[in-house]
């Protein structure tokens, strides 16, 4: 399960639009997200990078987790489009 911090979630709407771009690479996702925390979880098979661009591309940009843990979405956005 993939879990994201995605600051710029503030509504319903970015819930369906977020839910929207996991599905266009998982159909099958389950996406829950939590409005007061910002935060979204994800149970897919897609690769962790992939939603990430999807994310990226429909203005969601997950944060950097704390510790450095995970990458800064736009490094996955960059990855992709050199690859």
């Amino acid at each position: 399960m993939l879990e994201l911090n995605i600051p710029t979630m503030s509504c319903g709407h970015c819930v369906k639009a977020i839910t929207e771009a996991v599905r266009e690479v998982d159909p099958q996702a389950q996406v829950e997200a939590d409005l007061a925390t910002k935060r979204v979880q994800v149970q897919t098979e897609a690769a962790r990078a992939t939603v990430v661009v999807a994310l990226v591309e429909a203005g969601y940009a997950p944060a950097a987790e704390p510790g450095g843990r995970r990458r800064v979405a736009s490094s996955y956005a960059v990855a992709a489009a050199n690859a």
